[in-house]
């Protein structure tokens, strides 16, 4: 009696996945920004909407910014200790700021908490000139960093988002430029804080990003608002090993904003799931003809996350060809087959297959050595 109820409820179940999908994605129709992408951090582009329409990015810019300063640190250019200090340039820059005084002294730590917590202006361009020189010079390298990136429609006046004559990026240039930045996972411990402080707790510092508080599995990334550039949000989440980017610019309000944002975040856990391809059974080992051992082992190359619909999974294939033998010398990482995944006709991901080791030649010795063992062999078998 039991066994009905349990199938309905699977039924049920497996019908709620499509139906959710379908919801989620109604409401991305009623997205109001002007321009608007989602994307996975692989590059795969979700949901789009005008997404290559240049448009000023207000302080989303302060993106590029953190990126540098966490190039920088990989680099071992700067270090979180380091001391910067306050310029008088720095010191004049207006909008979203934590006030510093000419000459004021905080680490790098405390610059980049007060940009990705608080969006400091002022802090922005202090740590621009402690890293380049010049905030000149920084802008520079943020510009050659960009078309790095692919970023073909950006082009970046300042450091810290204020509007400009010509300082413009488009949602998608932004969305790579924030795949980017979290590769560096360090960012996370300041852009998932909610409140802070500098100066010994007289400063309290406030995430513009309110989200952090009201999304599930929010991240980041980077808010920004100006009069002529609006509202606009890079927003970053995970949920069940899924990473999501959600970029809207020129929204007329922070609320309409976190609703766009969300509802694309939705969209995209609603309906995709992030799937790392693994073989259905063990990579058997290949044969060696003339090497010092008879086979190597093989492995799996450089896998990639896919993002499917979740609709599509169970028709995901694994197609594996492999050499069937080899020639010594074989070299570790040389490509010895390939492992195709397929839904229906489509190759979603072609994996190299490598081998684990290296397995040298046999010199003439081995040779003679091999060929007096087999005569061994088979005189005994005799």
């Amino acid at each position: 009696m039991k066994r009905p109820v349990c199938m309905l409820l699977l039924c049920a179940l497996l019908l709620c996945v499509p139906c959710a999908a379908e919801e989620a994605a109604t409401t991305l129709s009623g997205i109001s920004a002007p321009s608007a992408v989602l994307m996975h951090p692989s590059g795969q582009v979700l949901f789009e909407k005008n997404a290559h329409q240049p448009l000023p990015p207000a302080s989303v810019t302060k993106i590029m910014t953190l990126l540098l300063a966490m190039e920088a640190l990989d680099e071992g250019i700067i270090a979180l200790d380091d001391i910067v200090t306050a310029s008088p340039h720095a010191c004049s820059m207006g909008g979203s700021q934590v006030w510093l005084k000419e000459g004021e002294r905080l680490t790098v730590d405390e610059m980049i908490k007060c940009i990705a917590v608080a969006s400091a202006n002022d802090c922005a361009v202090a740590l621009a000139e402690h890293i380049a020189g010049s905030e000149e010079t920084f802008v520079a390298q943020m510009n050659a960093r960009a078309a790095e990136l692919g970023m073909a429609d950006t082009h970046f006046v300042n450091c810290c988002g204020l509007d400009a004559e010509g300082h413009v990026t488009t949602a998608y240039d932004i969305a790579l430029m924030s795949a980017e930045l979290i590769r560096h996972e360090k960012i996370f411990d300041y852009t998932t804080i909610w409140q802070d402080s500098i100066r010994d707790g007289a400063f309290t510092l406030t995430n513009t990003n309110k989200m952090i508080r009201s999304y599930d599995g929010l991240t980041g990334l980077k808010t920004g608002s100006t009069s002529i550039a609006g509202f606009c949000l890079s927003a970053t989440a995970s949920r069940n090993g899924l990473d999501l980017i959600a970029v809207v610019l020129k929204e007329e309000t922070t609320g309409i904003r976190s609703a766009d944002v969300a509802a694309m975040l939705n969209y995209g856990f609603a309906t995709y799931a992030s799937v790392v391809p693994t073989p259905d059974q063990p990579l058997m080992p290949i044969p060696v003809l003339l090497g010092t051992q008879d086979e190597v082992p093989v492995a799996l190359g450089e896998v990639q996350p896919i993002v499917l619909e979740k609709t599509r999974l169970s028709g995901v294939e694994k197609l594996i060809e492999l050499e069937e033998e080899l020639r010594a010398p074989v070299e570790a990482g040389q490509q010895v087959g390939s492992m195709a995944v397929m839904a229906g006709d489509e190759v979603l991901q072609q994996i190299p297959i490598v081998a684990a080791e290296d397995v040298p030649a046999l010199g003439v010795w081995g040779i003679f050595g091999r060929m007096m063992r087999f005569a061994c062999m088979r005189g005994t078998e005799n």
